[in-house]
């Protein structure tokens, strides 16, 4: 059915529409759907942020019953692939398989063949699937019109879920013919979504950023000063609430900790973490899915591709690293569109732990023995190799990869194996600017961490202060969170120098831009440093700051 570049903008649309109702029997595109799908049917890369439950799949799934040949949908999850295989065998629409570590290696077979026999129209793929030279092989054979990256995010090292399998997915794309990509998450602020494009190579990527805000959940926070107490306070709300809750946690001592007392306070709780058995993770998921648990207490290794529209509260012990984190987890609940709570129970001694969390450095004298290999052996060596020499794991050596091949110093070729590039930099000098830009990296993560200081201790609208993080404006009250409730926020319009969004030059931190502006301060993501919340005052005083539209015109008339 191949149309790229065949019909104007009201031919595609009046396709997709008939595609939607006839296929999958949807009346009705949400906000953004059809401005991705029309995209991608002009040949063009996408990058789609919208909430879980706001039809992030069916972004691809229409366009893919509109393009010649079969569509790769890159996940992490195998639960996920498998529902949305699933999802699709119940609608005429070409058939789905899924290749993953769970399956026999005969099953893996026989769903790549069918790809390559065309009897497929979706193949399902963890990232680790694509690390397989023969896979790849198979998939080029293919020839896949399209592929989609679930959960996105993991490829940025400024996203909470960062997983270094996805860090060879621009590579692998391009071994495909970088057909349309579409990557898609539910959660991605600015420099996350900046890693996104960079780490996947897409080409002039249009952003469709759409429905972060959730007006149904309540936004509160309770600090104390001592940790007993938001203890105790904790165990007696989610005690004394109905319906079905999370308990995010910051450790997994405290995920059982708290399970064990909720549960003697009456309720049917369960812990989980990533140190628990597969079975026992598995277990538990269960019980949540099919509502047979009261609250589960979790560490963040619970919720990505959950969609369960009935949670109706989400608790935070601790903050969590960063508002990308917050919003991404208390975005669990209240999918069903009814009122929802989200109740962050705060000490400011608790970032300490993020920081301790966030903090380790990458090990400069193992990064220089990998760049100083590298640059001496004549061509190219193999990443199991490296590994036996090294005496490291795999995700260790994936990491520091990433990190030399930011300096530009090694490139990886079509088979995963490593060479010195020809005019890459000294091993020494590629190991400064690795270090650096690692440091570079850990300052916008600390940033973060003051950030979510920030939410947790605003005394002005909490909802606005979470969505204008993520670069979408929001009127100075939402009436729907503590602040707002007490009367305390003020709601005249705010006039600064420093409208939002802006972009500006600061004097010692260089470019960046206004992402929220207060009475007297605003906060600048800064490339380099990541947040920085400004005093206006003392930047007017001193000339720190200036506009760079301002900054551009005064060089071009020097």
């Amino acid at each position: 059915m191949g149309m790229r570049g065949k019909l104007g903008r009201f031919g595609r649309q009046r396709r997709i529409q008939r595609t939607a109702r006839e296929v999958f029997d949807w009346r009705q595109l949400r906000p953004g759907q059809g401005e991705a799908m029309d995209h991608l049917l002009q040949g063009r890369d996408v990058l789609v942020v919208m909430p879980t439950g706001s039809g992030k799949s069916a972004t691809y799934q229409i366009p893919a019953q509109l393009l010649d040949g079969p569509t790769i949908v890159i996940s992490p999850l195998i639960a996920l692939q498998r529902d949305q295989m699933l999802s699709l065998a119940e609608r005429n629409a070409g058939g789905a398989v899924v290749v993953n570590s769970a399956q026999r290696a005969g099953s893996s077979e026989s769903s790549l063949e069918q790809i390559r026999a065309g009897k497929a129209e979706y193949v399902f793929l963890s990232p680790e699937q694509l690390a397989k030279p023969d896979v790849v092989d198979r998939l080029i054979a293919a020839r896949p019109s399209l592929i989609a990256v679930d959960e996105a995010h993991c490829v940025s090292a400024w996203g909470h879920d960062f997983r270094p399998d996805y860090l060879q997915l621009g590579r692998v794309i391009e071994r495909l013919g970088h057909p349309p990509v579409i990557a898609l998450t539910a959660t991605a602020s600015p420099p996350v979504r900046e890693d996104i494009v960079a780490v996947l190579g897409l080409r002039d990527a249009q952003q469709i950023i759409r429905g972060f805000d959730r007006p149904n959940i309540s936004l509160r926070v309770r600090r104390f000063s001592e940790e007993a107490a938001k203890r105790r306070a904790l165990v007696q709300d989610a005690a004394g609430r109905s319906g079905l809750g999370l308990v995010y946690v910051a450790t997994r001592r405290d995920a059982t900790a708290y399970a064990k007392e909720l549960s003697a306070a009456g309720l049917r709780a369960e812990a989980y973490h990533a140190g628990m058995k597969a079975s026992e993770r598995e277990r538990v998921h269960t019980l949540f899915s099919e509502d047979g648990v009261d609250v589960v207490v979790a560490t963040s290794a619970f919720g990505m591709g959950i969609d369960k529209p009935n949670v109706r509260y989400v608790l935070h012990s601790a903050p969590p690293e960063s508002p990308d984190s917050y919003y991404q987890e208390i975005g669990r609940a209240g999918r069903d569109g009814e009122p929802a709570e989200a109740v962050l129970y705060y000490r400011s001694e608790d970032l300490g732990l993020r920081r301790f969390f966030a903090g380790g450095k990458p090990d400069e004298e193992m990064l220089h023995r990998l760049a100083t290999l590298l640059h001496r052996h004549d061509g190219a060596v193999a990443a199991r190799a490296l590994r036996d020499t090294l005496d490291i794991g795999a995700s260790k050596l994936t990491g520091l990869v990433n990190l030399l091949q930011h300096t530009k110093a090694v490139e990886v070729n079509d088979r995963g194996d490593l060479r010195y590039a020809e005019r890459g930099p000294a091993p020494e000098e590629a190991t400064a600017d690795a270090m650096e830009i690692d440091e570079s990296r850990r300052r916008v993560d600390d940033s973060r961490i003051d950030m979510m200081r920030g939410y947790a201790e605003t005394t002005a609208c909490r909802r606005r202060y979470l969505l204008e993080y993520f670069g979408e404006p929001h009127a100075p009250t939402c009436d729907n969170c503590d602040n707002c409730v007490a009367g305390a926020v003020e709601t005249t319009e705010i006039d600064t120098p420093f409208p939002i969004h802006s972009d500006v030059i600061h004097a010692s931190w260089g470019p960046g831009t206004v992402m929220r502006e207060e009475a007297d301060r605003i906060t600048v993501l800064f490339e380099d440093v990541g947040y920085k919340t400004l005093s206006l005052g003392a930047i007017q005083r001193e000339s720190l700051l200036t506009l760079a539209s301002t900054a551009t015109s005064a060089r071009s008339t020097s």
